[in-house]
């Protein structure tokens, strides 16, 4: 069955898709007709969200996160900023900035990455109920600056989603926290260079290729990795596509749908819905997941089973994939496959239907094969949802601790 809050937002369990080492470091300039230079993270507009006391943003987190870590007021921002899409032409992407209201002029630093989002304004930037913006407070609240990107293609976004590409997360990500660090100085504010990087579901593979552009590929100037922290995330995504196609996950046709539909615009997976989904369901599915379109608007629809949803033919090349599909596949069975030399707590909850623990024990086996020490935690008998939820207050204690050490 499905619950209330998965129909609020279908965190579908995949990430940045592609080839993973070129394709993943952010264009730093782009030039428009006449020429000028329009640097990646550049802000184009600022507009404040919201400003909290500490005794709000508790108040916020009240019945949903654990709040007794909040110290201080912050003050969000709705920010827009330059950056590029997945085929590396200039766009624009949105993301929720949030800054403590703690005194302090020099800012350690967050970079939340959210779990995949079906409807554009359900992102941190712009859903006040959003889990995204919850924990953005939160993580502010404890004398962090936040930078919580929306991705491209997202919230007020240029453009549509190229969902789960490389190139558009680590660029969206890493711009994000350009602009984040322009937004903090025109407060008087400095973030520091060292940045931890968290996020949920899609964002966990997100994380992990983030802060390896971050350490390996020299992503941005300025900024280094500090501390790695992704929650239940779909490591190894040949394995997650292959289970929603057998109906193995809750939700499978909807999660499986939203990728199917968003991979064959950027990599061509058919030639015609047709030739993909079950009659009857064909002349809609694309519309739907347009991103203006939310999980109620979808399900109403849709069936949630892909047995029912896709043709067998299909289906079978979701378990047994080739050519393109194959190729794309592959570096996101190895987003774990390096050498962090930073700090790394990987969390996961027993009790979740939607990625299964397994891809957590298959992120941690691959960073141990490189000589990583990784941590792993069970945050209990919780569902997906449940699971960031739980984690995201242990994040912020595995932070505190990594950088009493120095890390």
């Amino acid at each position: 069955m499905t619950s209330r809050r998965t129909q609020a937002r279908i965190l579908v369990g995949a990430a940045a898709l592609g080839t993973v080492s070129a394709l993943m470091a952010p264009v730093s300039a782009t030039a428009d007709s006449s020429g000028a230079q329009l640097q990646g993270g550049a802000v184009v507009s600022v507009e404040r969200a919201v400003d909290l006391t500490a005794e709000q943003v508790a108040g916020q987190l009240q019945g949903k996160i654990d709040s007794s870590q909040v110290r201080y007021g912050v003050t969000a921002y709705r920010v827009t900023y330059r950056t590029t899409d997945s085929g590396g032409a200039r766009t624009t992407a949105s993301q929720l900035v949030v800054l403590p209201k703690n005194g302090a002029r020099h800012l350690s630093t967050v970079s939340w990455l959210h779990g995949t989002t079906v409807y554009r304004k359900d992102v941190a930037s712009e859903n006040p109920q959003s889990t995204d913006r919850l924990v953005a407070l939160l993580l502010a609240s404890t004398g962090r600056a936040v930078s919580a990107p929306d991705y491209v293609g997202l919230g007020s976004g240029e453009g549509f989603h190229p969902y789960g590409d490389p190139a558009a997360t680590v660029a969206a990500s890493v711009d994000g926290l350009r602009a984040a660090r322009a937004v903090a100085h025109r407060n008087g504010r400095e973030l520091e260079r060292k940045v931890d990087v968290s996020g949920f579901s899609q964002g966990g593979p997100a994380t992990m290729l983030v802060g390896r552009a971050l350490q390996q590929e020299g992503a941005d100037r300025y900024f280094r990795l500090g501390a790695l922290a992704p929650v239940s995330g779909p490591y190894n995504l040949s394995v997650f596509e292959a289970a929603a196609a057998n109906d193995e996950i809750n939700n499978s046709g909807l999660y499986l749908a939203y990728f199917v539909t968003a991979w064959n615009r950027m990599y061509g997976l058919y030639a015609s819905p047709n030739d993909a989904f079950a009659s009857g369901y064909a002349d809609d599915v694309e519309g739907l997941f347009d991103g203006y379109h939310t999980p109620k608007d979808i399900t109403k629809v849709l069936p949630t089973t892909s047995k029912v949803l896709f043709k067998e033919d299909f289906l079978n090349k979701v378990r047994k994939p080739d050519g393109v599909l194959k190729d794309r596949l592959r570096p996101m069975d190895h987003t774990c496959d390096w050498r962090p030399d930073v700090p790394v707590e990987i969390f996961y909850g027993r009790g979740d239907k939607d990625v299964d623990p397994g891809h957590t024990a298959y992120c941690a086996a691959q960073l141990r094969q490189n000589d990583a020490a990784p941590r792993v935690t069970d945050v209990g008998d919780y569902d997906h949802n449940g699971s960031v939820l739980q984690a995201v207050p242990r994040i912020i204690r595995f932070f505190d601790e990594s950088a009493a050490k120095g890390n």
